[in-house]
């Protein structure tokens, strides 16, 4: 029953085709909004990321606090090495799969036509699920084309729910790539974003297209050493609300339009976390955030340094 609910919610907010419907319309279990991405399809505006979780177990145990906090979202990838943690988590929970938004990426040496079904067909089985609601190309090296032909397949199998690209911020060419050879166009975006790097160009670069926008490293990342967090500015703001510095950046990114994803295994950081829809930020707080955007991101490698990193890592079966 509860999946014919979500499922006419989403028929009805394709058909009347507004974001903010969607949003004031359904909610997760901890009143998260919900994105209407421009296939139609609801996605959670806020989840967990498990980029560095070091084991499937650890990863597991994240996971399960995250979905008691009432995350409906959780974020990962073949070469993060801990979809299994997920999919355990997801069946042990206890909640319906339906309600549980599940987005995970391909690595590149999974790339080619006729290859990457295969690579996805693998990916369902270290997850325990029969679909997959997110499915990303990782980095825009190698045949991303070919593969994309086979995540477009799997659409149309029912394996995949909608298609993202990941970091495809590294140039131009990767970019219109895609785009011009691709039939079912990109739903999603992941890439570095968060108050110092507001990724302005490429946010109207992805404007016409309906493409949404996910950010990984949303509080900065252990990269920053935590300089969003001891920001001045942002102090200011959270003690004005009674709130933590990482939230009044995660409801920064809410009321901005973005989905954020941060990464945690502490219980008390994942808890902390999602408690940001008690609150807004008035519109003059929100100013004070933008301006402090600087474009530095805190992720500087190359794209011959990523080249390197993704044909020398090291995956899981």
């Amino acid at each position: 029953m509860k999946k014919k609910i979500i499922t006419g919610l989403m028929v009805l907010a394709s058909m009347i085709g507004s974001t903010s419907f969607a949003q004031d319309t359904y909610k997760t279990a901890a009143n998260v909004p919900m994105i209407q991405l421009n296939n139609g399809v609801l996605m959670p505006q806020f989840g967990l990321g498990t980029f560095m979780q070091p084991s499937d177990v650890i990863c597991k145990q994240s996971c399960l606090t995250a979905l008691k906090a009432g995350y409906r979202h959780i974020d990962t990838a073949h070469a993060y090495n801990d979809e299994r943690g997920v999919g355990e988590a997801v069946k042990e929970s206890g909640i319906p799969r339906e309600e549980i938004w599940i987005t995970s990426k391909l690595w590149p040496t999974e790339y080619g036509e006729g290859k990457t079904l295969k690579a996805i067909d693998e990916m369902l089985a270290r997850l325990q699920t029969d679909y997959i609601d997110l499915l990303y190309v990782h980095q825009p090296i190698g045949d991303f084309v070919g593969a994309w032909k086979d995540m477009e397949k799997a659409v149309a199998m029912g394996k995949v729910r909608a298609l993202g690209i990941s970091n495809f911020d590294a140039s131009d060419e990767v970019f219109n790539k895609i785009m011009n050879e691709s039939t079912v166009k990109p739903a999603v975006l992941q890439i570095e974003c968060h108050p110092y790097a507001q990724r302005l160009a490429m946010r109207e670069k992805v404007k016409p297209y309906g493409i949404h926008i996910t950010c990984w490293f949303p509080l900065g990342g252990a990269m920053s050493n935590g300089a969003l967090l001891k920001d001045p500015t942002i102090m200011k703001i959270a003690e004005s609300h009674g709130k933590t510095a990482a939230q009044v950046i995660l409801r920064w990114h809410i009321q901005e339009g973005f989905s954020a994803i941060p990464g945690a295994t502490n219980p008390d950081y994942i808890e902390e976390n999602i408690l940001i829809f008690d609150f807004e930020l008035t519109d003059g707080e929100m100013a004070q955030m933008r301006s402090l955007d600087k474009e530095q991101r805190f992720f500087n490698a190359t794209l011959e340094q990523v080249e390197n990193m993704v044909w020398n890592a090291k995956l899981s079966d």
